[in-house]
């Protein structure tokens, strides 16, 4: 088999339930040579040849199953496994700081459909690169068999209590009033039938929050009510309509896994995507005067404004949680402190939470915030009030209809480059590091769009943004002009265009 085809990013991931001859399933020999590859790969990185693994799961259907075969790998090729079951991604990193683990395996597919499932690695250092990710599918494709003939040994650990413990120390310092810091909030949960609900049951009702109203936090691999996913606007529209209904103060969103969130203010006020971001930075900057913030390169103009206005430096980097991290890192190292990278899907990563993507200590960050303004009458939704927003915004996809489709998609991509340079009323924007960001001037739509390829897929998207109704009209107008003069065209399905400008 062709494993660096299991490789999305800087995870692995496939199929989990149906077919077994798709050639993405997750066969329980797949995920053994995973496994024991990541093993071999851990081995020669710390010098040990029985290290001490963690290894847990969200709640898909397929879960048990692959960490079956995940720990049948693992201790018989000599490592201890402690056996968290049940957990997010965030909190099995966290086992590599609270339980010393060399290193820990979460399975999860993040929002993926149900019948997806994937592995995701850590060290204490943090999440694996891609290049790491590639490594280890090189190795478990080559190796003749992933089982050894050793007997490490497997205990079990209900590690989320813990983690549940440091959440909740985190805002009981943080709000400084009693063990109670939370009493008179109502703050309910909406956790997609994934593995956030332990926040509303183990963290916020502890400390005294009121949290009835909170839906979905029961696991069920069917995810039955909606999408796990804070980007989807039918879960947005949930944890909105709940707090409504409940009359609530604050509402969390998570994924499946946790390690993403989005949230909603008081009467339904959805925070997510630019409000997110801007929200969090103003945060981290509340500690960090001058500091930089990385995001993703879909982020709008006015929060690069807002981010300026807060006393930051704004850093618009590349789309991938892992791209901006890694850029947060290499500026602390290099001595700009950087407190927040941060991606329009929710992933955070604070640089005083060991550069980690956590949803869970986002919120924690806010409902934190929350309580000191609500001693002053104010809400977070006061903190993001100056955000100048889009009045339009929009995201297009035209997948390449080709298997080496990175040329193609760099083909399309340097047409526009070309273009920008001789096209009145366009500016190639010269702070972007992924793909062509165009400024449009008033006559061009009066504002921006980005082509890009996706991290993972044959896909070239498209995100616009205009300060004017019709605006994105007049951009879409003026890049099929420009997509007509493609000589490969034919290999890009661009349908949504052509529909959109109809």
């Amino acid at each position: 088999m062709d494993y660096s085809k299991f490789k999305s990013g800087s995870d692995i991931r496939g199929y989990a339930l149906g077919d077994e001859s798709n050639p993405l399933f997750m066969s329980d020999e797949m995920v053994m040579r995973a496994s024991a590859a990541f093993l071999s790969w851990l081995k020669k990185r710390t010098g040990k040849d029985d290290p001490c693994l963690s290894a847990g799961h969200d709640s898909r259907l397929s879960a048990d199953r692959i960490k079956k075969a995940v720990i049948k790998a693992l201790t018989s090729n000599g490592a201890r496994v402690i056996d968290c079951s049940l957990a997010s991604t965030p909190a099995m990193f966290m086992t590599t700081v609270e339980l010393s683990c060399d290193g820990a395996v979460q399975i999860t597919a993040s929002h993926h459909p149900k019948d997806r499932n994937g592995l995701k690695f850590f060290t204490r250092d943090g999440g694996l690169d891609g290049s790491d990710i590639a490594d280890i599918l090189d190795m478990a494709g080559k190796a003749e068999n992933p089982l050894g003939n050793m007997h490490g040994e497997c205990v079990p650990c209900d590690f989320m209590k813990r983690y549940a413990e440091i959440l909740r120390e985190k805002i009981i310092n943080g709000v400084n009033n009693g063990s109670k810091p939370l009493s008179g909030m109502k703050i309910i949960v909406d956790a997609g039938n994934g593995v956030g609900g332990f926040y509303a049951y183990d963290v916020l009702a502890p400390l005294g929050a009121d949290i009835e109203g909170s839906v979905f936090l029961d696991p069920d691999g069917n995810f039955p009510n909606h999408a796990p996913n804070p980007e989807n606007a039918e879960a947005m529209e949930s944890i909105s309509n709940a707090v409504k209904a409940s009359n609530a103060d604050f509402g969390v969103i998570f994924d499946t896994d946790v390690d993403r969130a989005g949230c909603v203010g008081k009467g339904g006020f959805e925070i997510n995507r630019n409000r997110l971001v801007a929200l969090a930075s103003k945060v981290a900057l509340d500690s960090c005067k001058g500091g930089t913030i990385v995001t993703d390169s879909v982020t709008s103009d006015g929060l690069a404004e807002f981010i300026c206005e807060s006393g930051g430096v704004h850093l618009r980097f590349k789309r991938g949680y892992r791209n901006v991290i890694n850029k947060q890192i290499d500026l602390e190292k290099s001595g700009i402190k950087c407190p927040l990278a941060m991606e329009t899907s929710g992933h955070a990563a604070f640089a005083e939470n060991y550069y980690l993507d956590d949803g869970a200590y986002l919120i924690t960050k806010l409902i934190i915030e929350a309580a000191s303004l609500a001693k002053e009458g104010k809400t977070l939704g006061d903190l993001i009030a100056n955000l100048r927003e889009p009045v339009e915004e929009k995201e297009m996809r035209f997948k390449i209809l080709c298997d080496d489709f990175r040329p193609e998609g760099e083909t399309i991509i340097s047409l526009f480059e070309k273009e920008a340079k001789s096209k009145d009323g366009w500016i190639a924007a010269n702070d972007n590091h992924e793909g062509i960001r165009i400024n449009a001037d008033k006559s061009c739509g009066n504002g921006w769009f980005l082509l890009r390829l996706s991290v993972h897929d044959p896909i070239i998207v498209l995100n616009a943004e205009s300060d004017e109704n019709g605006g994105i009209m007049k951009m879409s107008r003026d890049i099929f002009n420009v997509l007509s003069k493609a000589e490969n065209l034919d290999r890009l399905d661009i349908s949504a265009l052509t529909e959109y400008i109809k």
